[in-house]
C-alpha cells in the first residue's frame, strides 16, 4: 500500500470515529491527522522529484559514457607508465627510450624547483633558479609569455611562499 493510500485509510478511520472537535483530545487528533496529510503530500512530491533526478542522472551517465568512449577510444597509443594500458604496440614501444626518461627525471636533480601557474591556461609549471634568473619563459602549454620580476623578489621569497603553502594545508 502506498503512503497516500495509507493516509486515506487513516483519514477514513478518524472520520468514522466521529471525534468531537470541541474537546481537547478531538482537536489534537484532528490536527495530527491534518499534519500527517500535509506530510504525505510533501513526501510524495519529494519522491517524484527524486525519481525525476534519478532518471536525469541515468541519462547523463549514459551520455557521459558515450563521450568517454569517443574521447578515450583506443588509438593504439600506449604510454608505458601504468598497468591499465593495453599491451604495448611495437609501433610505439620502439620509440620509447629509457635513457630519454632519465634526462627528465626530476628526483635525481639536486636543484630546487618552484611551482608557477600560468594565468592564461592555468597550467602548472615547475621552474628552477636558472629560469627565474632569466626573468621569463614561454608557457609550454599555451606559449604565453611569462615574466618574473626578479629585482623585487629573491629565491628566499619563493621558498617562503612554498613554506606558507604547506602550512595552509
Amino acid at each position: 500500500m502506498k503512503l497516500t493510500e495509507k493516509m486515506s485509510y487513516l483519514q477514513g478511520l478518524i472520520d468514522g470515529l466521529e471525534i468531537d472537535k470541541s474537546t481537547k483530545e478531538g482537536k489534537a487528533l484532528i490536527q495530527m491527522s491534518d499534519v500527517l496529510a500535509e506530510l504525505v503530500v510533501y513526501v510524495e512530491d519529494l519522491q517524484s522529484q527524486v525519481d525525476e533526478l534519478t532518471e536525469l542522472c541515468d541519462i547523463l551517465d549514459k551520455d557521459l559514457g558515450a563521450v568517454e568512449e569517443d574521447l578515450y577510444e583506443d588509438d593504439g597509443f600506449v604510454c608505458g607508465d601504468c598497468r591499465e594500458c593495453p599491451e604495448e604496440d611495437e609501433e610505439f614501444s620502439d620509440d620509447y627510450d629509457e635513457e630519454d626518461d632519465e634526462d627528465y627525471d626530476l628526483e635525481d636533480d639536486d636543484e630546487e624547483l618552484y611551482e608557477v601557474t600560468c594565468p592564461s591556461c592555468g597550467d602548472t609549471i615547475f621552474i628552477d633558479e636558472e629560469m627565474i634568473d632569466e626573468g621569463s619563459i614561454n608557457c609550454p602549454n599555451c606559449n604565453e609569455f611569462l615574466e618574473f620580476d626578479v629585482d623585487s623578489l629573491t629565491i628566499e621569497d619563493f621558498e617562503n611562499e612554498d613554506n606558507s603553502d604547506e602550512t595552509d594545508e
